[in-house]
């Protein structure tokens, strides 16, 4: 039976993604700096192994003839979905996948140097380098998946998701945000200076905020059986399923950015956790894209850690954990402040969009060649004083050099950031139409019931439908601006009161 020779082919494949994810973990938190070279061969080794693996000839034939056998429900979606993957693997030449793979790591070690010199003279020709590889790469991926070349490229983070759906949500978003952002610094002027901000700095041992943060994990949801929290230079959620690995960076001088970067964390790992354990060995088993994913870290963060409710019930555990006695009126200008900035990671709900879509602009133009990478730093810098007012014409490290995506190669991946913001408002709507009092529950440390929801509409489905299907069927309509401008209206408008 073929099904089950593609079942034994994922579960294998699985097994060497296992490996492969708790050796990176490992390396970006325990392992010794000695150790990098031979880390690195023992990846690239076994990386090696599962790609011939899955690209071995006669998998074409298994998913052919398993097609024509008769399958459940799961099955057939397991087996739509493998094909579909498959098709990503094989589509590229492997000579091709060699060269762009020097060429990425190229740019990437080059960025690493001169984005700390802010030389954009000597990166540029690296940069364009990789550019001239995506432009190919897409319209190889295009070829192979009857689509148009960003499209395509979309595809390897947000199957389904495409330009002519995406645009115009981000559009309707980006012209909101123009006109939002400034009113709603106005807003926080006029609330800080009716009551001048505490500042949110002290000693704040490690082991301290530690626990802190552990016992917060684990009130949203996270199975201590099933994962751990470490520290590393920067944070992410890795390893498996059974195995979840939430890393962080503390400061003792203040608490709060390590708190709401676990709580980012540890969103993505409730969906890991959460997902269907008996397929989670087929791509069908695993979660549905970057933009889902991110809509799963960005609602805890956003939609709870963020929430007044949700401090009513946390302020006495920060309180037993550090020793400090926080009210929730000197707490909430810190959880909420906003800020125009040139930095993407350091932006706050409000203006991070823009900054996300900022990018999702420029590298359409660059893969499709009407942009030459010549001519990104002014672009840029015109994008950004249209949108935030800010100017990064003689400071290119703040602008096009800032992020490692484009040296790596990943573009397409920007757009998922925002989306992934969109999803989590319009899944928190959905939640309030069926739930009244959720909010009461987050003050009494309550999650049951949100969780319940995610469970059954997002984590439990894995990769079983597209990204605009999933969310379709999970919030009852389809992607939209709406709910995330009721969000930041209600929280940073003018109607928000003291």
């Amino acid at each position: 039976m073929s099904f089950q020779k593609l079942d034994d082919l994922n579960r294998r494949l699985d097994a060497y993604n296992h490996a492969l994810a708790i050796l990176g973990t490992d390396e970006a938190t325990h392992m010794a700096v000695g150790g990098g070279e031979a880390r690195a061969e023992a990846m690239a080794t076994l990386a090696g192994i599962r790609h011939r693996t899955a690209t071995a000839p006669e998998i074409a034939d298994w998913i052919e003839a398993a097609e024509n056998e008769t399958l459940n429900e799961d099955q057939t979606a397991a087996l739509r979905e493998f094909k579909r993957t498959h098709t990503n693997v094989t589509c590229l030449p492997a000579e091709f996948v060699e060269h762009q793979t020097r060429t990425r790591m190229r740019c990437e070690q080059l960025w690493r140097d001169l984005r700390a010199k802010n030389d954009w003279t000597n990166f540029q020709p690296a940069l364009d380098a990789v550019v001239a590889m995506v432009r190919e790469e897409a319209q190889l991926r295009a070829d192979a998946l009857q689509l148009k070349p960003y499209d395509a490229l979309m595809e390897q983070y947000d199957p389904g998701n495409r330009v002519a759906e995406v645009e115009p949500v981000l559009n309707d978003l980006k012209a909101f945000l123009v006109d939002f952002v400034p009113q709603a610094l106005d807003v926080q002027a006029q609330r800080l200076a009716k009551r001048p901000l505490r500042a949110l700095s002290g000693n704040y041992p490690i082991d301290m905020q530690r626990d802190l943060c552990l016992a917060l994990m684990e009130a949203v949801g996270f199975d201590m059986t099933r994962g751990s929290l470490s520290i590393s230079h920067h944070p992410f959620c890795g390893g498996v399923p059974t195995d979840t690995r939430i890393t962080t960076r503390y400061r003792t001088d203040e608490f709060l950015s390590s708190l709401m970067g676990v709580l980012h964390e540890t969103g993505h790992a409730l969906y890991e956790q959460n997902l269907p354990a008996e397929w989670v060995h087929w791509p069908s088993g695993k979660a549905r894209g970057i933009a889902l994913h991110e809509s799963q870290s960005l609602f805890v963060e956003k939609q709870i850690g963020r929430n007044p409710s949700f401090w009513r019930w946390a302020l006495p555990v920060v309180e037993r954990h550090l020793g400090e006695h926080w009210s929730i009126e000197d707490l909430m200008p810190h959880v909420h402040h906003v800020e125009k900035s040139l930095i993407r990671v350091d932006a706050d709900e409000v203006t991070y969009p823009l900054h996300v879509i900022l990018r999702f602009e420029l590298e359409q133009e660059l893969v499709s060649g009407k942009l030459a990478v010549s001519d990104l730093p002014e672009a840029w810098d015109a994008k950004m004083k249209a949108y935030l007012g800010l100017s990064t014409i003689d400071n290119p490290a703040d602008g096009p050099m800032q992020d490692v995506h484009w040296p790596s190669g990943a573009f397409g991946y920007f757009p998922s950031y925002t989306l992934g913001a969109v999803i989590a408002a319009q899944q928190w709507a959905a939640i309030q139409r069926t739930h009244e009092g959720i909010e009461e529950e987050f003050a009494v440390g309550n999650f049951r019931s949100v969780n319940e929801w995610r469970k059954k509409n997002i984590w439990s489905q894995g990769s079983r439908w597209s990204t605009p299907e999933l969310i379709l069927r999970a919030t009852g309509e389809p992607l939209n601006a709406t709910h995330l401008k009721n969000h930041l209206t209600e929280r940073y408008g003018s109607n928000v009161t003291d």
